[in-house]
């Protein structure tokens, strides 16, 4: 697990351990190894035997997103991946006072002022899916970065940015009052939020999901390789299973090897092509 306990990357490892150890019977042990940005604990991954004993969550930041910004201690390509495990939408939240209340009314205020818009950091999966967001909507928009998610949501309550690309903690600002969700960045509207539209409904082809998956060691067997990805996918759409996901905000996506692989061809491209035309620098904050 490449990042600390608690948060959604932790939760979605502990959500699927207990089911799939019960499955494959044998015991899943969760071991957490956070530092930069999830890389050490992937790295760690990497350099296990590659028996299928040893797997590390995975995202847009450690595979696809990451080696577009830095130089990183392993080959994204040369590691097996397994399976996604779930996506899930960024939250457009707003502060209360800003006078727009629709995505609609934001789209207007954006196209006549400047937007202040925070992430949790200068190349994090909130700055890329803002910047993409800025790139396809033309809209004036200013990135404020943070480090961390804690800082910009308590400055987002504090009035002093206009708007947040968040991961699905801001949901208690949310519901607490202290801000206004406008829209989501899944192509569809969002289990949590019904009522709120989803970007693309006012930018077409807009798409900028946080997702994790499972990754094996490179040189893993590919009949290892398969077996966890059938396993897995079984456990995933269990229903019950399913519903611990889905009630945490998590949406179960997992994809077959060939669909998966294509998937990760696409998220490194279009990344790659946000990293390039913003001049994207992790070493810019």
């Amino acid at each position: 697990m490449p990042f600390p306990p608690g948060g959604g990357v932790d939760l979605t490892a502990r959500l699927l351990a207990e089911p799939l150890a019960r499955d494959i019977g044998q015991p899943v042990v969760i071991e957490n190894r956070g530092g930069a940005g999830g890389v050490i604990g992937v790295e760690a991954m990497a350099r296990s035997p590659a028996d299928g004993y040893t797997l590390s969550l995975t995202g847009a930041g450690t595979v696809t997103a990451g080696p577009h910004l830095r130089r990183l201690p392993y080959d994204p390509a040369a590691l097996r991946h397994v399976t996604r495990l779930v996506r899930m939408p960024f939250i457009i939240a707003v502060r209360n006072d800003l006078p727009a209340a629709t995505l609609a009314e934001f789209m207007a205020l954006g196209r006549r002022q400047e937007i202040r818009w925070a992430s949790g950091g200068i190349g994090t999966s909130q700055h890329l899916a803002g910047e993409l967001f800025k790139q396809m909507s033309g809209l004036s928009m200013v990135h404020v970065p943070y480090r961390g998610t804690g800082p910009a949501l308590n400055d987002l309550a504090a009035r002093i940015v206009d708007a947040y690309f968040g991961d699905p903690a801001t949901l208690g600002l949310i519901q607490n009052g202290q801000a206004r969700a406008i829209a989501v960045t899944s192509p569809e509207r969002w289990r949590l939020l019904p009522e709120t539209a989803a970007a693309a409904e006012a930018v077409p082809g807009y798409q900028a999901e946080n997702w994790y998956g499972l990754a094996a060691p490179p040189a893993t067997p590919e009949e290892v390789v398969q077996f966890l990805s059938a396993h897995i996918r079984k456990v995933m759409a269990e229903p019950e299973v399913a519903r611990r996901f889905e009630d945490a905000g998590l949406q179960p996506a997992t994809l077959g090897l060939g669909e998966y692989n294509d998937y990760l061809r696409h998220d490194s491209e279009t990344w790659g092509r946000v990293v390039r035309t913003g001049n994207i620098r992790v070493d810019s904050d």
